[in-house]
């Protein structure tokens, strides 16, 4: 009996190598914002194991010209200040919450040095540093000199694209609601909601989980997807004047939590993609 690379089963990896290539940029596109290197990862696929594309990714921020690496940079918030549309610099940056006034306003003082040193944000791993951390390797990094902090960059640069990788690979999908019933002003409690996976472009819808909105219009305890999921659809029973029903389809990507709210009225409905 032959033995298995490890990670072979993870469970995004088969989204990332069948998935079409629109979906799977856009989404190394939001872990990367240099273009070279998601056209590196893409180029490469299929990948039997996650360390097979992690290897893949540290080659291809290895290969990141000037333009490449700083387009990757200016896409990452400041450190004490993440993106609110990105919940991945929040969740990185959960060091910081805890942070002080006082330590977060010398944060700011040190990454406007470091702005004004090396001309670019200062990039760091921040998954499981503490505030203290972060300002305690700011202040020595300052000390750098510029090709010695253009290096370390690209170092931290590999290291957080590795990371949100991973979370691809060997994690799946998460969805949760939220509606709102828009003409009286308040959530729709008791809705009944229906959320169903398909597990590549050809094959058939199949459900997935039921269950009822809370006295805050929420269902935020629907199981993660199956691995391989790239499309799920929630369907809302809500029995207005007019629509019996209200379903949207999306695309999921492994790793990433999909919240999708309903605004409902009697004659009319939207969605949109929340955090």
């Amino acid at each position: 009996m032959t033995s298995r690379p490890p990670h072979q089963d993870a469970p995004g990896l088969a989204w990332l190598n069948g998935a079409e290539d629109r979906a799977v940029r856009a989404a190394l596109h939001r872990l990367c914002a240099a273009p070279d290197w998601a056209d590196r990862l893409l180029a490469a696929r299929p990948y039997a194991d996650t360390a097979s594309l992690l290897a893949a990714s540290d080659a291809a921020v290895a290969a990141l010209g000037p333009a490449g690496l700083d387009a990757a940079v200016a896409a990452h918030p400041r450190i004490g200040r993440p993106d609110p549309a990105d919940p991945a610099s929040a969740r990185e940056q959960r060091g910081m919450a805890d942070a002080d006034a006082a330590l977060r306003a010398e944060m700011l003082e040190l990454n406007l040095a470091y702005q004004e040193r090396f001309g670019h944000t200062f990039l760091i791993r921040a998954t499981g540093l503490t505030a203290t951390q972060l300002r305690d390797a700011l202040r020595t990094r300052l000390g750098n000199d510029p090709a010695t902090e253009r290096a370390v960059t690209r170092t931290e640069l590999g290291r957080i694209n590795a990371l949100r990788l991973t979370r691809i690979a060997e994690s799946t999908a998460t969805v949760s609601t939220h509606v709102l019933d828009t003409a009286r002003g308040r959530p729709a409690s008791g809705v009944p909601v229906t959320l169903s996976v398909r597990l590549g472009r050809e094959a058939p819808w199949a459900p997935h989980a039921t269950a009822h909105t809370d006295a805050d219009g929420r269902c935020g305890a629907l199981p993660a997807l199956p691995g391989g999921a790239d499309a799920a659809r929630l369907t809302f029973a809500v029995d207005t004047p007019f629509f019996p029903e209200a379903a949207v389809t999306f695309r999921v990507v492994p790793g990433e939590h999909h919240h999708v709210p309903l605004l409902l009225s009697p004659y009319g409905h939207s969605v949109y993609r929340g955090s």
